[in-house]
This record gives structure tokens, sequence and C-alpha cells, in this order.
């Protein structure tokens, strides 16, 4: 923890830069099992809040690793920090005005919970997007879910590493049957009935 530092103030505030940008600002936070549709979804429905000229930035877990998380492995301890580095970078971008989507396997509560608990009051959207395990090593679009079962690669969620279901997300979807466009829409319906967009 860093010691003597003072929060600086700035004269534009979150407020003011949602109002500029018409919206309300939020992490759509999507969690869900390696090979779930995670990013796919993240990806087709930032498409579509694009579309409706909303201002917004994703964040996939993937792509992370390639730089802010590239020093992180995939044990428990790395799997927290990575989603606390995660978790304070969403809450930038939601004070910028921004809807940020994020697309990470985040297996723990505790640490969606932290992430959760640096944002104000509804400006955090959990959804879970809940694909059966035997659905997502079928699709295994990575090949992870045959290494971790040859024990090529260890410490894989949901195979020799927990996933903790989330208790009380404000959006579970079930994805397995539909396209990955048909949900992503379904999920766009649904944050918006429930006011969240």
């Amino acid at each position: 923890m860093s010691t003597n530092i003072v929060w600086h103030e700035h004269a534009v505030t979150k407020t003011s830069r949602a109002a500029a940008l018409g919206q309300k600002p939020a992490v759509i936070w999507l969690t869900g099992l390696s090979g779930s549709g995670k990013s796919t979804i993240a990806n087709l429905l930032e498409k579509k809040l694009f579309s409706e000229q909303k201002k917004t930035y994703l964040l996939d877990g993937d792509n992370i690793r390639h730089g802010l998380c590239g020093d992180l492995g995939f044990d428990d301890k790395d799997r927290v920090e990575n989603i606390r580095r995660i978790s304070e970078v969403a809450k930038l971008f939601v004070d910028s005005g921004t809807i940020v989507i994020t697309a990470f396997i985040s297996p723990f509560n505790a640490d969606r919970a932290f992430c959760r608990s640096l944002l104000g009051e509804n400006e955090f959207v959990e959804v879970f997007v809940d694909t059966p395990i035997e659905v997502c090593e079928k699709r295994d679009p990575k090949g992870l879910y045959k290494k971790a079962r040859s024990g090529d690669i260890s410490n894989f969620t949901g195979i020799d590493s927990a996933y903790e279901v989330p208790l009380s997300p404000e959006i579970h979807l079930e994805y397995q049957d539909e396209s990955a466009e048909a949900t992503a829409e379904r999920l766009f319906d649904l944050l918006h009935a429930k006011g969240l967009v």
C-alpha cells in the first residue's frame, strides 16, 4: 500500500462526464468458465451498445494479460491480483463516464465483490454466463481443456481450480443452444429492461 499520498479532487466530475456523454456509466461484468462464450457475447454487446451511440470500452481477459497483467500467472494469488488490477481500471473508466464491458473468468466471489465495492449503486452489473462445463469442454476453442485434462497445464478453472458460481448476479444468462448473437441481444434487452444501460 502506497503511503504519503492524498487523493486529488478534479473539477470535472463523473456526474458531469456522464451527463456530457448522455449515458449512465457502469461495469457490465461477464463471468463464467473458459469457453462459456463471455468474450463473444461481450464483443457483440459492445457492438450493439456502440450502434446505440453509447460510449463503451471492452476489457477482455486474454488481452489484458498481454499488457497490464502480463507479469501474472494463474495460481490463486495471481488470479486475485489480476482481478484487483482490472477492477481499478474499470473504476477509472466508469469515472470517465464510460460503459465498461468485461469478460473474465474471475472465479472467486470475493474478487467480483471487490470490484462492486469500488463503484456506486447500480454501477456494477454482474452477468453470469452460465454454460455447462460439458458444453465449454466440447467447444474448447483454444484447446485448453484438452491440455488441462492431459496435465499439460495446471490451475485450470473448472478442472483443478475452483469456480465459485455468482451468488446473486444482476443477470443470470444461460447460454447453450442459441446463437451468440441471440444471447447478446437477449442480454442487451435485459440490461435495458432493468434500466442498467
